[in-house]
C-alpha cells in the first residue's frame, strides 16, 4: 500500500534471531497465488512458525503474542536473505509493517521492502541489542523512526542513531510514490530536458 512516510512511533514486535530467510517469512508454496491481496500475504507471514502442523496457532511463536503489537518489526542480523522473491516484502507490508529494524539486510529484500513502502532500517548491533533488551523489558517500548532526519530513536533509553538510506528511495516514500508515480511526477521535466537536448 502507498503511504507517506515522515515519522512513526511505534511498539515493536522483537524477532531476535538471525540469518531469517525469504522461505521462513513467506513459504515457497505462496508464491503459486494468483492474488496480490494484501492480506491474503500478510495472513501467511512467517506461516510454518505462527502455526503448527494442524493449523492450530503455535502460541510460543510472538506474532501470537498479545503482549507484542505494533507496525516495527526489529529483527536479528541478516533479515531477508535466500531467494529474492518480492512475495515475502509483500507479507511484511501485508501484515501491517510499516519499518523493519536489523542490523543488516540482504540487498535484494532491502529493495524489495523500499518498493513496497516498508522502510529497512540498518542500525549497529550494539543499538539493536539494546532494543531487544529494552523490548524484553517492557513490551510497550515505542520506537521512533524520523525518515526526514533519518534517526531511529529507542524511547525507553533515549539513543538515538542515524540510518542511511538512498535519496531517490527516501523522496518516494516521503511523498508516497512508487517508480511509475515519480516518472509521472516529473513528466515536464523529463519533456522539458528532451526538448532541451535534441
Amino acid at each position: 500500500m502507498k503511504q507517506k512516510f515522515d515519522i512513526i512511533t511505534s511498539t515493536c514486535v522483537p524477532l531476535p534471531m538471525e540469518n531469517v530467510d525469504t522461505d521462513q517469512i513467506i513459504p515457497a508454496r505462496f508464491l503459486k497465488a494468483t492474488t496480490r491481496e494484501e492480506k491474503f500475504f500478510g495472513d501467511n507471514l512467517f506461516r510454518d512458525w505462527r502455526y503448527n502442523a494442524d493449523g492450530t496457532l503455535n502460541e510460543n511463536f510472538v506474532l501470537n503474542n498479545p503482549a507484542y503489537s505494533g507496525c516495527i518489526l526489529v529483527a536479528g542480523k541478516n533479515f531477508g536473505s535466500g531467494s529474492s522473491r518480492e512475495h515475502a516484502a509483500w507479507a511484511i507490508a501485508g501484515y501491517g509493517f510499516r519499518v523493519v529494524i536489523s542490523s543488516f539486510f540482504a540487498d535484494i529484500h532491502k529493495n524489495n521492502e523500499l518498493n513496497n513502502f516498508v522502510l529497512p532500517v540498518v542500525v549497529s548491533e550494539v543499538f539493536l541489542a539494546e532494543l531487544f533488551a529494552s523490548i524484553a523489558t517492557d513490551a510497550k517500548t515505542e520506537v521512533e523512526v524520523d525518515l526526514l532526519n533519518q534517526t531511529v530513536t529507542n524511547k525507553a533509553t533515549g539513543r538515538s542513531e542515524h540510518f542511511d538510506i538512498n535519496g531517490y528511495k527516501k523522496h518516494c516514500l516521503m511523498n508516497g510514490l512508487d517508480d511509475i508515480d515519480f516518472l509521472v511526477e516529473n513528466k515536464q521535466k523529463t519533456e522539458a530536458w528532451e526538448q532541451a537536448n535534441k
